[in-house]
């Protein structure tokens, strides 16, 4: 195969590759237990952060050790890719594209993002709150021990917003670009960020050099996954017009340069209104509000954001498969 060598310069997949990777992370989902590539990310990241964390103590020395850490991460993960694709392309053609298929395919999100939402809708709608509010804990960072089933709801519908472009459109379109080596990279950069970019004590600055980069990397596929919702919307029935105003009118709301931007068209489409108080370890912060309170937010509101949630993913792929041929 032509980029059996692994060359950065070359369309490291093709479409078939594309299309199997998103087929077997539609099979097989995130199974428990095996050596996923981003929990062995997950994973160094802990193991450093502590040292880190430990070894530096003023403003300065946690900031370049973040940039330290990010570096080393994101180079890493990418380089290690490309070598292990590069290594079996040696050993055959075939074992190269099955590699690629792998890598591609642990980069994608679309499965889980269905599996763990409806664990929180079935929660509810057996009526127990308690495992609701655990459940949503395990997808969002906010406090969840006192939401009721509306802020539960809330709660789901913003991170599944989200996470349709971090789990699924960014993925892509790295894939489409550099690669499972680029896609891998962007994997570890946006997995750093959940873990250490944020703006408390503990990592605010070394966690900076994480959430300034992942910002960056989502620029592009944020905004993508704003645009695919609205196609979603006219696919699935709901309104696309509502998605693109929204989108338009408060898609800069957000504190965050991207999640803005998939939250204002899910909110448009579905006519919710997203954002409001949050609690972060027991603080409360404002989201700016975002969206017309046209419907009011529950467990049946949530499950259409995952039916736009799938035809988003759907129409992403099918514009990579389109891209590369």
């Amino acid at each position: 195969m032509p980029y059996a060598l692994c060359d950065f310069t070359d369309n490291l997949m093709t479409a078939l590759e594309i299309s199997a990777a998103y087929l077997a992370d539609l099979l097989f989902g995130d199974p428990p237990g095996y050596p996923h590539p981003v929990r062995l990310i997950g994973q160094t990241i802990s193991l450093l952060e502590k040292k880190f964390l430990q070894w530096t103590h003023t403003p300065r020395m946690q900031r370049l050790s973040g940039v330290i850490m990010a570096a080393a991460i994101v180079s890493g993960a990418g380089i290690l890719t490309w070598a292990t694709i590069r290594i079996a392309g040696w050993v055959h053609p075939v074992f190269s594209s099955v590699v690629s298929i792998f890598f591609a395919y642990t980069t994608l999100a679309t499965r889980n993002l269905y599996d763990e939402p409806k664990k929180v809708i079935r929660a509810l709608e057996q009526g127990d709150l308690p495992l609701a509010r655990k459940q949503i804990g395990f997808l969002v960072g906010r406090d969840t021990d006192h939401l009721d089933e509306k802020e539960i709801c809330r709660a789901l519908i913003e991170t599944v917003s989200e996470n349709t472009s971090d789990g699924i459109v960014a993925p892509l379109f790295y894939l489409v670009i550099g690669g499972p080596p680029l896609a891998m990279a962007y994997k570890a950069l946006n997995t750093l960020d959940s873990m250490v970019g944020y703006r408390n004590d503990r990592y605010r600055y070394l966690g900076w050099a994480s959430a300034r980069g992942d910002d960056v990397a989502n620029f592009i596929p944020s905004r993508l996954t704003a645009l695919l919702f609205v196609l979603s919307s006219f696919i699935v029935g709901k309104s696309g017009r509502g998605a693109w105003r929204t989108t338009w009118r408060d898609g800069r709301k957000n504190p965050s340069p991207n999640s803005g931007y998939p939250e204002a068209a899910m909110a448009g489409a579905l006519g919710v209104q997203l954002g409001g108080k949050n609690f972060y370890f027991g603080r409360v912060e404002e989201k700016p509000l975002i969206g017309e309170p046209e419907r009011s937010i529950d467990r049946n509101v949530a499950k259409e954001s995952l039916r736009l949630m799938i035809a988003n993913s759907l129409i992403a792929v099918i514009i990579a498969i389109l891209v590369i041929v």
